[in-house]
């Protein structure tokens, strides 16, 4: 007889813990609705977006908008809420309110950092080109790697009054035969012993682009003298295609069409 009732008890607990695994997937349901514009908030939870909204129609875009103090936070923001559960698009109407810079005033500031970043890192081969309307920082040209165009665009994502960042670096294909170029062309040119002084300041470089052979130079040296000599010099490596010399002249006039 107490066996049958042992039996019996632990058939109940079997039957009380089975309903409870059972419960658990409906009570966690109720908890946590399948609402999408929840999930990117979660995403959002963080005090850079306290004054960001969120809104999901019934196609699963997210609109965000409100305002955030940099441009990265809105980039940021975009990444996020595309990783939200439920999301199937991102529309980004952010606004960056952080302070309102005079576009001369940000270029000059971004030239110098641009100018400077990733030094010691091949961005003597790099040639990128800004440009700044309304706070909109347009990014062209291109670099010989994906590390040196990520790093310029982190650089000014990042800086106050920036408001919108367009991003058209082209990255130079991979090839041992423009790397072999690159190096060969850094010792012609910096090599030189009129010419070796523009390797002293990493701001102020003759900058060497390679692309399939064809090389141009960019930068600013300080009489056509430099210029030519520049010029000859890489004209001079093996392999080459062309040598297109871009390099402005010191206190020469612009001149205008």
């Amino acid at each position: 007889m107490r066996r049958a009732i042992n039996h019996l008890g632990n058939y109940v607990l079997a039957a009380a813990f089975a309903g409870l695994l059972f419960a658990l997937p409906q009570a966690a349901s109720a908890a946590d609705p399948q609402n999408p514009a929840a999930a990117v908030k979660s995403k959002l939870d963080k005090p850079q977006f306290k004054d960001v909204q969120v809104a999901v129609d019934a196609n699963g875009i997210a609109t965000l908008s409100g305002s955030v103090s940099l441009y990265e936070y809105k980039a940021d923001a975009d990444k996020a809420a595309h990783k939200a559960k439920g999301i199937t698009a991102v529309r980004n109407a952010i606004e960056v309110a952080g302070p309102d810079t005079p576009d001369a005033q940000l270029r000059k500031s971004l030239a110098e950092k641009l100018a400077y970043d990733r030094a010691g890192y091949g961005n003597v081969f790099d040639a990128i080109t800004m440009n700044v309307e309304d706070g909109v920082v347009t990014l062209g040209g291109h670099t010989h790697d994906y590390p040196n165009r990520d790093s310029a665009l982190a650089l000014v994502a990042t800086t106050p009054g920036v408001k919108d960042v367009i991003d058209e670096i082209g990255v130079d294909p991979v090839s041992p035969m423009d790397d072999r170029i690159r190096i060969e062309e850094a010792r012609a040119v910096y090599g030189y012993p009129s010419l070796n002084k523009y390797a002293m300041d990493p701001a102020k470089p003759i900058r060497i682009s390679v692309e399939g052979g064809n090389v141009a130079l960019y930068g600013v040296v300080d009489s056509q003298a430099d210029k030519d000599t520049a010029g000859i010099r890489a004209d001079g490596v093996p392999g080459v295609f062309s040598v297109k010399n871009d390099l402005a002249v010191a206190g020469r006039p612009t001149e205008h069409p």
